[in-house]
């Protein structure tokens, strides 16, 4: 049997997978706006392999394709789909791809029907949130986790129905230096998520891996502070946006959100930086959201393998940085040899090709970005 996630977690940093629903719209299997996979259904094949990618990749996890998979958000003008129908196929489709490599599969909640100031709506939140929670069960999943949250009352209350399971529990929010959308500090969600009792906690999606790893340092001082010691868990978007660092939508902010975002998309030396600071900073469970495709979570598990102890499946296929084989190309000719070296990759100034790039332009330094570059 494969080994359980916390005991994973204790014994050393766990790797996560990437980006679903995002990639399966670049793909042509999902629509962007809706956000939600009905694909699992329509297009089995297609999600099977980017969960087959993932595994490969060396992915020690894999979340259910159920993004947004709740009956309030399963609208989008083709043919309607209930929750279960999706989570059910979903279900299947990552523990067939998880068991091919002795994997995990984690059972993926997002926000559903929205809940009001005056909590008005618990019961329906929480009512949506059971109808996944019962199809986990069902399907005897390893652990699940809510993704995509940006209000800290949701997540306790999603946390309540997940609890009901008797399986590891991980709890993640998209947050930035501002806190959740209500304005509640990052040092407060991060005490509130670790008093539900959850074996895990930690940011993702919304903001890049240099802001999440920013956010992640403040938890562990919130945390360290309350004398709470859950799991660390980091899986940011794979594009760089500094200049919406402090804005509550975090990338959608973006003028070239979600159709010109790939000159934004971080390379897979970065990271494999990323991999060792969120290492250093005592995260525990690494890995990505949108933007994150598989060669990147393959540069986390290569970063990551000496303190795993575990070789990468695609080892031997990629050296990291080339090595020997890079020496061998003709690449190698250009840059006086220099290419197949940790160091050239590290140092290098990275471009876009794109003169006056958004990112750096006076009206994007105007929003309050600090400057601050944690990677370099």
């Amino acid at each position: 049997m494969s080994v359980g996630i916390l005991e994973r977690l204790a014994k050393g940093p766990v790797v996560g997978d990437g980006s679903m629903v995002f990639t399966l719209e670049k793909r042509g299997y999902a629509l962007a706006g809706p956000w939600t996979t009905e694909a699992v259904v329509e297009y089995p094949e297609a999600v099977l392999q980017l969960h087959r990618e993932f595994v490969r990749a060396g992915a020690d996890v894999l979340q259910t394709a159920t993004f947004f998979s709740s009956d309030s958000k399963l609208t989008t003008g083709k043919r309607d789909y209930t929750s279960k129908e999706i989570n059910d196929a979903a279900c299947m489709l990552a523990r067939k791809a998880a068991d091919e490599n002795a994997c995990l599969v984690c059972g993926s909640i997002s926000p559903a029907v929205p809940l009001d100031s005056g909590r008005k709506n618990q019961h329906l939140l929480a009512a949506e949130f059971t109808k996944q929670c019962n199809v986990y069960r069902e399907h005897r999943m390893d652990l699940v986790t809510c993704e995509f949250f940006n209000n800290i009352e949701e997540v306790e209350i999603c946390a309540v129905e997940m609890k009901k399971l008797n399986i590891p529990v991980s709890l993640s929010m998209r947050l930035g230096p501002g806190g959740d959308e209500k304005g509640v500090s990052v040092e407060e969600c991060a005490v509130r998520m670790a008093k539900t009792g959850a074996d895990m906690i930690g940011t993702q999606c919304g903001y890049d891996i240099n802001t999440a790893l920013n956010v992640m340092s403040r938890f562990k001082s919130a945390l360290q502070e309350a004398d709470l010691r859950p799991f660390l868990s980091c899986q940011p978007q794979g594009m760089l946006c500094p200049e919406v660092e402090q804005s509550p939508a975090g990338y959608i902010a973006l003028q070239e959100f979600p159709f010109a975002v790939e000159p934004r998309i971080i390379t897979r030396i970065e990271a494999h930086q990323f991999a060792r600071k969120a290492y250093e900073l005592g995260v525990n469970y690494i890995g990505g959201c949108c933007g994150f495709e598989s060669h990147h979570i393959r540069s986390i598990a290569q970063e990551l393998q000496s303190e795993r102890g575990i070789v990468p499946p695609v080892a031997d296929k990629a050296v990291p940085f080339g090595g020997d084989a890079l020496k061998l190309s003709t690449v190698n000719e250009f840059h006086n040899g220099n290419r197949s070296t940790r160091e050239y990759w590290y140092n290098i100034n990275k471009g876009s090709g794109r003169p006056y790039q958004s990112a750096l332009t006076e009206a994007a330094m105007q929003t309050g970005y600090p400057g601050r570059m944690y990677l370099q």
